[in-house]
C-alpha cells in the first residue's frame, strides 16, 4: 500500500463559523457538529479567529480510492503508530483517509511504515 507524504505544516483549529474559513484555499477539512467546527489546514491559511488551535501537524494520505467495504486499513497504521508512541489525528474523506502526526514524530512515522513494508510517496 502506498502513503503520500503531504508536504505543508498543518494545523488542528476550532472556530466559531464557518465563514471565518477561506473556502478558497486548496487544502483543508471542516468538521461540523452540533458541539463544534473543526478545521484542518495548512498552518498560513489559519483563521485568525480561532477558539483553540494546535500547530505543527504533519501528514499523509492512503493513495487511491478505498472501496467502502476494505476493513481494518487505518485500524492497522494507526496500530504501528501506537505500537512506537506516535499519535495520531485522522481525517477520512470519500476517497480515502489522512493520518496527522505531530512533526517531531513525523520522519520517525514514516520510517517506521515504511520498515513494515508501506511504500512513502
Amino acid at each position: 500500500m502506498e502513503l503520500k507524504r503531504i508536504d505543508h505544516k498543518l494545523t488542528v483549529c476550532k472556530v466559531t463559523a464557518v465563514s471565518d474559513i477561506d473556502l478558497s484555499s486548496d487544502f483543508y477539512f471542516i468538521g461540523k457538529t452540533d458541539e463544534e467546527i473543526s478545521l484542518v489546514c495548512k498552518t498560513e491559511d489559519t483563521p485568525q479567529n480561532t477558539v483553540a488551535r494546535d500547530d505543527g501537524w504533519r501528514g499523509f494520505r492512503i493513495q487511491g480510492v478505498l472501496d467502502f467495504s476494505l476493513i481494518g486499513i487505518l485500524a492497522k497504521l494507526s496500530g504501528i503508530l501506537a505500537d512506537h508512541k506516535i499519535g495520531i489525528f485522522a481525517v477520512s474523506t470519500y476517497n480515502t483517509d489522512y493520518i496527522l502526526v505531530k512533526e517531531e514524530n513525523f520522519e520517525k512515522a514514516m520510517t517506521v511504515l515504511a520498515a513494515e513494508g508501506y511504500t512513502i510517496a
